[in-house]
């Protein structure tokens, strides 16, 4: 379970390198691609912060991840410039797709095709006798 403190880095990190992510985006003249980061957790030694992104569309998701763990070191830097009143050492980063809406998404196809067993109990039968 995370300590309060372990909560407050996690979300100091969350805010300053979604700002550094967007940042990028725009200074690149990427248009089309938007970051933003679901959820960061923090050990409780708070060396490693584990960070969830979402990235829109996803079909460019695993190319702008490998880019994101390439420039990691540059991204603990441009951070530690952020954080340096706020923390004494920045948790070293790892990067993950955060994919629960696709499971969201998954489930709401199940449920508005035709096998969804809310609207069509047979379904509930066919299961129960197998």
């Amino acid at each position: 379970m995370e300590t309060n403190r372990q909560k407050k880095i996690g979300g100091v990190i969350q805010k300053d390198l979604v700002d550094i992510l967007q940042g990028e985006v725009r200074k690149n003249g990427i248009t089309n691609l938007v970051i933003s980061v679901s959820k960061v957790s923090v050990t409780s030694d708070l060396s490693v912060a584990t960070v969830y992104l979402s990235i829109f569309p996803q079909d460019k998701a695993k190319e702008t991840l490998e880019g994101i763990k390439s420039n990691s070191t540059l991204i603990k830097h441009d951070l530690s410039q952020r954080v340096r009143l706020q923390l004494r050492r920045v948790p070293n980063l790892v990067f993950f797709i955060d994919d629960s809406l696709d499971y969201i998404e998954k489930i709401d196809n199940a449920l508005s095709n035709r096998e969804n067993p809310i609207e069509n109990r047979d379904l509930l039968e066919k299961r129960r006798k197998s």
